[in-house]
């Protein structure tokens, strides 16, 4: 299948977007086993932390629950009182679309038959239409409800909804949903609801996103992060309790070093001069950073859920604790890597993306790969002309005989470079020669302490043989002939690299340096 062409593909899509999509199914292999897992795991930090805070939460006697995400304006008001405004102005507001009105003119039937020729069911999309606009008929199924009663096919669905504009143009109306700034907002009415099923004391948790509109993105500042929010109703607790608890929260996670300050402005969700802020020592910076905030709920705002018992609530931001962790200075490089951050690769993980570009797929070729690999090691030096047999059998119904053959005198039948191998060191890619490097001070470096890939250029070039001779085969030739003389690249010797690997290697502004005389032949007759 290979890489797709995008350009060619943006500039099909341009023209004619169902045309492309259509014809790009063409690109996609419905059968064959071309694919295995590889081992690739790697757990994002962030949800490494989420699950050791929710094993001390759980340690503690903590029950978990799932906190609402989606909070109504109203709710806001009822925690926040006249502050209110304040928060809201920091909170993202859900919008929808209003599904419009759609008329069917003379016009737009004409061009409707454009794309359905003698196309004659105007009332059954009407009707489509109204069922559309009253929510009879999701989003999800309007292509496929156009397809079973108008008789059209997918692709005439489509473009018939591109001919009206009132879908094309819909704009967002807001409505009175917001996304939670604050665990805060949704632990309220989760509370009122707990206390009349289960017994004080509730000791209860949540680990979830919060949404918030910042100012800005910054070091320490994202529109979306997680929090670590607990809550305890009972009948009897101190604020002092609540330190201690949040001390010893923070004592498990390996934090000794922080400080509990009560804040000078009370938010209206928590009683007067109870809401303090916890900070951490970056270990770099040696600075205190907020990781967290912590106070009772106001009993105000408590009585409007009918909530009559104390509330003690912590919640901590688990990136921010993270990027203390990990000593870094950046949230966003934290969290975000792929945007923030440039990305590394050690010796070992560019060796490992050095693959064959083209490898046989029979066995019998491998077979044959392995063979010509064989023949060389044990022939090489052998002065020329001469010619050698490999491998001679049956491949894929055929009769096959393979031989290395080196026509010209006054050489050998494998070049200086047959036997170089790739190594990697310092982000450097080159080809080492089995015997000579000893002299080169750079080469022993790299034979000292570079990664080798275990490829030999003798062994990528067997896989490119075989490669060619089973495609002869395929395409009933009688002879094929493969010969590599000097190597310049990487895919002058039948290798790849992936292309971030190779990106990574161009910004490094390191090299690949496999450059050697090969000029080996490989000679395929095919008969059968």
């Amino acid at each position: 299948m290979g890489k797709f062409d995008i350009r060619r593909l943006k500039e099909e899509a341009e023209r004619d977007f169902e045309g492309a999509w259509l014809k790009s199914g063409e690109l996609i292999k419905r059968e064959g086993k071309f694919f295995e897992l590889a081992d690739k795991r790697a757990e994002h930090p962030l949800f490494g932390l989420i699950i050791k805070v929710r094993e001390i939460l759980l340690g503690l006697g903590f029950t978990e629950v799932v906190v609402p995400t989606i909070i109504e304006k109203s709710e806001v008001f009822k925690q926040f009182g006249p502050e209110a405004p304040v928060i809201l102005d920091r909170v993202f507001f859900l919008a929808g679309l209003d599904r419009p009105d759609i008329g069917i003119d003379a016009k737009r039937i004409e061009q409707i038959r454009r794309v359905v020729p003698n196309f004659a069911k105007v009332k059954e999309l009407q009707s489509i239409f109204r069922r559309y606009k009253r929510a009879e008929i999701s989003s999800d199924d309007l292509l496929e409800t156009m397809v079973k009663e108008l008789g059209v096919d997918e692709a005439q669905a489509s473009s018939i909804i591109s001919i009206f504009s009132e879908l094309r143009d819909l704009r967002p109306i807001p409505l009175d949903l917001t996304l939670r700034s604050h665990t805060t907002a949704g632990w309220f009415s989760v509370l009122a609801e707990m206390q009349r099923r289960q017994p004080l004391p509730l000791q209860l948790f949540s680990i979830g996103p919060k949404f918030r509109r910042e100012q800005r993105l910054d070091p320490t500042h994202l529109y979306d992060s997680w929090t670590a929010s607990i809550a305890i109703m009972a009948e009897e607790i101190s604020l002092e309790d609540g330190k201690r608890i949040a001390g010893e929260i923070l004592r498990r996670l390996g934090f000794d070093d922080f400080k509990m300050e009560i804040k000078t402005a009370t938010s209206k969700y928590y009683a007067p001069q109870t809401e303090f802020e916890i900070f951490l020592r970056h270990p770099k910076t040696g600075k205190y950073l907020e990781v967290g905030d912590a106070g009772f709920y106001s009993p105000v705002s408590l009585a409007k859920y009918d909530i009559a018992n104390p509330v003690f609530n912590l919640g901590l931001g688990i990136e921010r604790i993270l990027m203390i962790k990990m000593g870094e200075e950046d949230i966003r490089e934290v969290i975000y890597p792929y945007f923030y951050k440039p990305p590394t690769f050690t010796d070992l993980e560019i060796s490992k993306a050095i693959k064959f570009e083209r490898a046989p797929r029979t066995e019998v070729g491998k077979e044959i790969a392995s063979a010509i690999v064989r023949v060389a090691e044990r022939r090489a030096d052998e002065p020329s002309p001469c010619d050698f047999e490999a491998f001679r059998g049956e491949l894929l119904g055929k009769h096959v005989k393979v031989s290395l053959v080196e026509p010209e005198s006054g050489t050998k039948l494998v070049g200086p470079a047959g036997f170089n191998m790739v190594y990697v060191y310092d982000g450097n890619i080159i080809g080492v020669p089995p015997k000579g490097w000893e002299r080169d001070e750079f080469l022993q470096k790299v034979k000292a302490s570079g990664k080798s890939t275990g490829i030999r250029y003798i062994d990528a070039f067997a896989a490119l043989a075989a490669h060619e001779i089973e495609r002869a085969v395929k395409e009933n030739k009688r002879r094929v002939k493969v010969r590599v003389p000097n190597i310049k690249l990487l895919s002058d010797i039948n290798l790849k690299i992936d292309d971030a690997v190779h990106r990574y290697i161009t910004d490094q502004k390191k090299r690949i340096d496999v450059r050697g005389p090969f000029f080996t032949t490989v000679v395929a007759e095919i008969s059968g």
